[in-house]
């Protein structure tokens, strides 16, 4: 497909860009890698030009908080599947560079803190030889693309999407037609039947799906596009699209064109390709596709059953016989480097080299013997860190990384959110699952609009002055059904947060039906009732 030349699009002479945009024109994000290496890695943080900073994001670097210096790095892991080799790297990176810290992300990326600009060179030298990057982890470009964590080994996936996932990744990674996008934009690819990519929240995404052309039962993909969360969240729609597994990079390249071109560019909050969906709708959408890639079929048979949350604890079988993953918890996605590389060798000792990283924060072993499964059961870090089979608050319990770090937080969350679902285990006793997200800032990294409960930070002015608390959101799922949670009249301090949702969840308790999710008893009762529920709790408090 002929593409654009760089540089000559229509939006360069328009009067109404944003200051973000004519920064973009004048250096593209790509070029500040040179810099950094050139110039800054060699004269320090005091030489950075401060317009560069924002570019830096183009490296896969943000400032972090503090600003004094350091930086966070976002590491991509395409399709959230990554060996052990990489998995020793980024340990290692972490050791050396990152005070042994290493968070595991909601899109399955792998983040470090802690770093120096005169770092980068080697961290990039390190990620290089192991086939990793973090080049356009961050920025308005194509960023880390989402995926099925057990492709390859998943019995409930209609093909293997790791090539289809690698394809598309080597065509955007460092592509200059494609690194001058009006917002971040987000992709994922799963052939999983459980939507384990959670398509509905990204700007583009590809589900199972499968189609009968000239007689033929063909295994493909449906398209769905403007999806995205941050305080107006939408939900993607299905283009009228199906697209056969080497018409996927197409469909990409055609659908990121779309946004290139016709996306907003006045206002930062106003240019995610959400918005472009929202007003044009989805028949317009295809009819501007279409235009840069040709026709496809039109839509088939939907083969997303349901939603798994991206959850996958426990032993479980694979499609290949006598062969088993291990799902396992890693408590608000956090880890050291020794924990890490205590995964690496679980990895090469019990299965086949490779690691998975899940949106849930979480990790899987995979390609387990039959014979090694009940040795691995034993290992001191399954039995005592990353279980199989985890406590209810702290198995369900996802953060952002808050104002610890993050300049945008304004609360803190990770050992906010550790600590609240521990207080809940030994308090409420659930059988169920329930989800609890917990988020810093409405830019929702850590996704609270898909959860069951969703806290967002929040400040409030006592007597002592201002303090931390939470506003309540409830009933989120990417379920068949998908809709994000409500909020509820309610700013909870932090010193309440605890009881109340314990009460709240009493409540769940009670008067839930068999089997009933929270979601689906928020959805039976409805929001009033819950509002009633936290009037009662509030007077009593």
């Amino acid at each position: 497909m002929a593409m654009a030349e760089p540089r000559n699009w229509k939006w360069v002479n328009d009067p109404t860009l944003n200051k973000v945009e004519y920064d973009k024109l004048e250096k593209d994000g790509l070029d500040v890698i040179d810099t950094i290496m050139e110039k800054y890695s060699k004269e320090g943080y005091s030489s950075i030009e401060p317009s560069d900073f924002n570019r830096f994001k183009w490296a896969g670097v943000y400032q972090q908080r503090p600003n004094n210096g350091h930086f966070m790095m976002r590491i991509r892991i395409p399709g959230g599947v990554l060996t052990s080799d990489q998995a020793r790297v980024l340990a290692d990176i972490a050791k050396d560079y990152g005070q042994d810290l290493v968070d595991v992300t909601t899109r399955q990326a792998v983040q470090f803190h802690w770093l120096t600009v005169e770092n980068i060179p080697d961290i990039y030298d390190r990620l290089d030889s192991v086939g990793l990057s973090s080049i356009e982890a961050c920025g308005d470009c194509p960023r880390t693309i989402m995926g099925n964590p057990l492709a390859g080994i998943d019995p409930h996936e209609t093909m293997d999407t790791r090539p289809i996932v690698a394809e598309v990744e080597k065509f955007f990674v460092r592509n200059r037609d494609f690194s001058n996008l009006p917002r971040k934009y987000k992709m994922s690819i799963s052939a999983n039947v459980w939507n384990t990519a959670h398509a509905q929240i990204n700007d583009l995404a590809f589900t199972p799906a499968k189609k009968v052309i000239q007689g033929e039962a063909v295994f493909g993909f449906h398209v769905w596009v403007g999806g995205g969360l941050s305080a107006k969240p939408y939900l993607a729609q299905m283009l009228d699209v199906f697209v056969r597994p080497d018409e996927v990079l197409k469909a990409a390249i055609g659908v990121t064109t779309v946004f290139r071109d016709f996306g907003y560019r006045q206002k930062r909050n106003h240019a995610r390709m959400k918005f472009l969906v929202a007003d044009w709708g989805v028949e317009k959408f295809r009819e501007e596709l279409v235009k840069i890639t040709g026709e496809f079929e039109t839509k088939g048979e939907e083969l997303i059953q349901g939603w798994n949350a991206g959850y996958f604890y426990g032993i479980h079988e694979q499609k290949q016989k006598g062969f088993y993953y291990a799902g396992l918890s890693v408590p608000i996605g956090r880890m050291n480097a020794e924990e890490l590389a205590e995964l690496a060798r679980l990895a090469d000792e019990f299965g086949d080299g490779t690691l998975g990283t899940c949106n849930s924060q979480n990790v899987l072993i995979r390609y387990i013997p039959a014979d090694k499964v009940e040795d691995f059961k034993q290992e001191p870090i399954v039995q005592k860190r990353f279980k199989l089979q985890p406590n209810t608050f702290v198995g369900y319990a996802v953060s952002c990384t808050g104002n610890e770090y993050c300049n945008l937080a304004i609360v803190e969350t990770k050992e906010r959110m550790r600590s609240l679902a521990e207080y809940l285990d030994q308090t409420v006793e659930l059988d169920t699952a329930l989800r609890i997200h917990m988020v810093g800032c409405p830019n929702s990294c850590g996704q609270r609009q898909i959860a069951d409960i969703g806290l967002q930070g929040a400040l409030v002015k006592t007597e002592n002055g201002m303090v931390d608390a939470f506003d309540v959101f409830v009933g989120g799922t990417l379920d068949i059904q998908s809709r994000f949670n409500k909020k509820l009249k309610a700013r909870i301090t932090v010193d309440k947060l605890g009881p109340f949702l314990a009460q709240l969840i009493g409540f769940y308790k009670e008067e839930r039906n068999e089997q009933e999710s929270y979601w689906e008893y928020v959805e039976r009762v409805g929001l009033e009732h819950i509002q009633a529920q936290v009037d009662s709790l509030l007077v009593l408090s």
